[in-house]
C-alpha cells in the first residue's frame, strides 16, 4: 500500500481531534457551576487570564509581523505564510485550552461538593480539550501546509512560527505564574502563616491565573511546537529517502490521534480512588492502541517490522520517562522525603537536598535515552547508511508524541484542580469539599512535574533530528579538532545557563514588587483582619507588566545569537553551537524541572501532617525551597525546551546565508 496514497488521512483526524475537543467542552460546560461565591472567584480569574493572554499575544504578535515580513524578504513569501499560519495555530491551540480550563475550574470545585469521581472526571475532561486541541491543530496544519506547498521546506516555517509561539508563551506565562506564587507563599506562608489560597491575601486571585497562563496555554503552546517540530523534522529526513518516508511520520500521527481519543474514556476512579492510577489509564491505553495500530501502518505501509520495533523505543522512552520522573517528584518515594526530612533542619538543607536529587535526577533519563538512540539507530541499519539511522531515531520521537494528547491532559488537569482548591478555600466551602480538591491538587502537582520530563525526552530526540537536517543542508564535517566546532560548543553549552539566569532574575524581580505590594495591603488596609477585602487587582497588574516586559530578552536571545554566530563564525561553528545547546539545555532541563517538582511536593508532603505538620519550621523550610523551586519547574525549565528547538529552526532555515568560516575566519 502506498502510504502516500493516505496522506488525507492526517488532516481528517486532524479535523477529528478539534471536534472530539469540542464535545469534550460541551460536556464540562454544561456542568454545574455551584454558588454566587464560587462563581465571582472563577469569573476573577477569566477575567485575568484572558486579559493577559491577550496582552501576551499582541505583544508576541508585532514581534512575528516583523519576523515575517524580515522572512519573506530573505526566504520568500511561502515560508512567511506558513511561519504566520504555525504561530496562529499555535496560539489557538493555548487560547482555546485555557479558555476551557478557567471554566472547568469552577465545575470540578461544584463537583467536589457530591464526590470524588465526579470531580476527576470534570477536570480530567476539561484538560483533555486542551490536549486533543494541541495535537489536532498541530497535525492539521502540518498535513495541510505540506499538501499544499507538496515541499516539506517551505513547511520548516509553520514549525518556527509554533516555535516562537511555545518560547514567549512559556517564558512569559512562567513568570507571571511564578512571580504571583512566590509573592503569594512567602507574605502568607511564611510571614503571615495564612494557608494556601487565603481570601485575605491579595496575591491568590494573580496565583491562580498565572496556573492557567503557564500550565494550560504555556505547556498547549509548547507540546504543539514539540509535535509539529517533530512531524517536520521527521518528514525533511524522510524526503531524502522516498515519499513513503515523508507520509509515514504522518500516518504514524493520525494513528496515535485515534489512539488519544479513545484512551480518554478508560480514565476512571476504580474502587480504590486511586487518583493517579486512574490518570494513568489513559496513558497505558493510548500507548496499547497506538502499539496495535503501528504495527499495521510499518508492515502494510512500509512492509518493514523494524519501523514497527523503532516506534516501540519511542513509546517505551515515554514510559520509562514518566516512571523516572514521577519517582523523583512524587510524595511517595525517597526523593521528596529526604528532602521533607532535610527541610527540619532549615531552609538550607532542603535547598540543598533538592538540588542534589536535581542533579541525581538526570542520570537514569540520559542513560534511557542514550539506550533508546543506539537501538533506533540500529533497527533502522543506520552503521551502514547513517541517514535512515537518523531517520529512525526521528520515528522514534514521533512515536513518544503517541500520547500527546494525554499527557497534556494531564498537565492541564493540574491547574484545572489547583484552582479549584482556590475556589473552594476561598467561597468558604465545607471542609469535606476542599479535601477533595485538595487530593486532586496533590496529584496534579506530580502530573504537572511528569509530563514536563516528557517534553523534554521528547524534544531531545526531537532537536537531534533537527540537527540532522542542518548537517545534510550544510553538507559539513563537526570535528571536535576544529576550532571553529569548539567555539560553537561553548556558545550553545553557555546559552541555556544564560537563558536560566534572565528567566529566573526575572521572577525574582517580579516577585519582589507582588511581596512588596502584600506587605502594603496588609500594613496600610489592615487586610489580615478579614473586614476590609483585598485588592487583588493590584498583584495581578504588576505580574502582568513584569511578565510582558521581561519576555522580550529572553525570546529574542533565541533567534539573534544563532543568527550572529552564523555570520561571525560560520556554519560549522553554528553547527556546534546546536549540539552544546541539545546537550547543556537537556541536562540543565531535567534538573531545574524535577528539582523544583520535588520542593513543591516535600512541601505538600509536611503540609499532610508529616515532619512537623503545617506551621512547623520545617514547614517554613519547604515553602523557601519550594519558591526556590517555582521558577526552576515553571519558567526556565519548560522555557529551555522551546529555546533548544527554536535555535535549532533558525539555523535551518538561515542556513544559506552562511559561508563555511563566517565573515572573519
Amino acid at each position: 500500500m502506498e502510504l502516500t496514497n493516505l496522506i488525507f488521512l492526517a488532516p481528517i483526524a486532524g479535523i477529528l481531534s478539534i471536534i472530539a475537543a469540542s464535545f469534550f467542552a460541551y460536556d464540562v460546560l454544561k456542568k454545574d457551576v455551584g454558588d454566587k461565591s464560587m462563581q465571582d472567584i472563577s469569573a476573577a480569574v477569566q477575567e485575568g487570564a484572558m486579559a493577559y493572554l491577550n496582552k501576551q499575544y499582541t505583544v508576541i504578535g508585532i514581534v512575528g509581523i516583523v519576523l515575517a515580513i524580515i522572512i519573506a524578504f530573505v526566504l520568500g513569501w511561502q515560508i512567511a505564510l506558513t511561519f504566520i499560519i504555525g504561530a496562529l495555530l499555535s496560539a489557538s491551540a493555548g487560547y482555546i485550552g485555557m479558555n476551557v480550563s478557567v471554566r472547568a475550574n469552577v465545575r470540578t470545585a461544584a463537583a467536589a461538593k457530591n464526590s470524588l469521581k465526579n470531580a476527576l472526571n470534570v477536570a480530567f475532561r476539561g484538560g483533555a480539550v486542551t490536549g486533543l486541541a494541541v495535537v489536532g491543530l498541530s497535525l492539521l496544519g502540518v498535513s495541510l501546509m505540506y499538501i499544499i506547498f507538496n515541499d516539506i521546506h517551505y513547511v520548516v516555517g509553520f514549525g518556527f512560527g509554533a516555535s516562537l509561539i511555545s518560547l514567549f508563551a512559556r517564558i512569559g506565562g512562567g513568570i507571571f505564574t511564578k512571580a504571583a506564587d512566590v509573592g503569594a507563599d512567602i507574605v502568607g506562608k511564611v510571614e503571615s502563616d495564612l494557608d494556601e489560597d487565603d481570601p485575605r491575601n491579595p496575591a491568590t486571585i494573580a496565583d491562580n491565573v498565572g496556573d492557567n497562563v503557564g500550565d494550560c496555554a504555556g505547556m498547549g503552546a509548547d507540546l504543539f511546537e514539540t509535535y509539529a517540530v517533530t512531524l517536520l523534522a521527521s518528514m525533511m529526513i524522510g524526503a531524502t529517502i522516498g515519499d513513503q518516508y515523508v507520509a509515514f511520520p504522518l500516518i504514524l500521527g493520525s494513528a496515535a490521534i485515534i489512539a488519544s481519543i479513545v484512551a480518554i474514556f478508560f480514565v476512571r476512579l476504580g474502587s480504590d480512588n486511586k487518583i493517579m492510577k486512574a490518570l494513568y489509564k489513559g496513558v497505558i491505553a493510548a500507548s496499547i492502541i497506538s502499539i496495535i495500530l503501528f504495527l499495521i501502518i510499518a508492515l502494510v505501509g512500509l512492509n518493514n517490522i523494524n519501523y514497527f520495533f523503532i516506534t516501540l523505543v519511542g513509546i517505551a522512552i515515554t514510559l520509562l520517562m514518566v516512571v523516572f520522573t514521577e519517582y523523583y517528584t512524587s510524595t511517595k518515594y525517597r526523593p521528596v522525603k529526604e528532602i521533607a526530612k532535610a527541610s527540619q533542619t532549615g531552609a538550607g538543607t532542603n535547598v540543598i537536598s533538592g538540588l542534589s536529587f536535581g542533579f541525581e535526577s538526570t542520570i537514569l533519563p540520559v542513560i534511557i535515552i542514550v539506550i533508546g538512540i543506539l537501538v533506533s539507530y540500529s533497527l533502522g541499519d543506520g552503521w551502514n547508511n547513517s541517514l535512515n539511522g537518523l531517520y529512525a531515531i526521528a520515528i522514534a520521537a514521533v512515536a513518544m508524541l503517541s500520547t500527546t494528547g494525554v499527557i497534556v491532559a494531564l498537565d492541564s488537569y493540574g491547574p484545572i484542580t489547583d484552582n479549584a482548591g482556590g475556589i473552594a478555600e476561598m467561597s468558604n466551602q465545607p471542609k469535606e469539599v476542599r479535601v477533595i480538591t485538595d487530593e486532586l491538587d496533590a496529584v496534579g502537582n506530580t502530573t504537572k512535574a511528569v509530563t514536563k520530563g516528557y517534553a523534554i525526552g521528547s524534544a531531545a530526540l526531537g532537536a537531534l533530528a533537527l540537527f540532522a537536517e542542518y548537517r545534510d543542508k550544510v553538507d559539513a564535517q563537526f570535528s571536535i579538532d576544529n576550532p571553529l566546532v569548539l567555539v560553537g560548543l561553548l556558545i550553545g553549552a553557555v546559552l541555556p545557563f544564560a537563558f536560566t539566569s534572565l528567566t529566573m532574575r526575572a521572577v525574582s524581580r517580579a516577585a519582589s514588587s507582588v511581596i512588596l505590594e502584600v506587605r502594603r495591603q496588609i500594613k496600610e488596609l489592615g487586610i489580615l483582619n478579614g473586614e476590609t477585602k483585598p485588592e487583588y487587582g493590584r498583584c495581578v497588574s504588576i505580574v502582568t507588566s513584569a511578565a510582558l516586559k521581561e519576555m522580550i530578552i529572553p525570546g529574542a536571545m533565541a533567534v539573534i545569537v544563532p543568527v550572529l554566530v552564523g555570520l561571525i563564525f560560520g556554519s560549522v561553528a553554528l553547527g556546534g553551537t546546536l549540539i552544546g545547546i541539545i546537550v547543556v539545555g537537556l541536562m540543565l532541563a531535567m534538573t531545574l524541572n524535577n528539582a523544583g517538582g520535588a520542593w513543591d511536593n516535600a512541601k505538600k508532603l509536611i503540609e499532610e501532617g508529616n515532619y512537623g505538620g503545617k506551621g512547623s519550621e520545617a514547614h517554613k523550610a519547604a515553602v523557601v525551597g519550594d519558591t526556590v523551586g517555582d521558577p526552576t519547574k515553571d519558567t526556565s525549565g519548560p522555557g529551555l525546551n522551546a529555546l533548544i528547538k527554536v535555535v535549532n529552526m533558525v539555523a535551518i532555515l538561515t542556513f544559506a546565508l552562511y559561508t563555511t568560516g563566517g565573515l572573519f575566519f
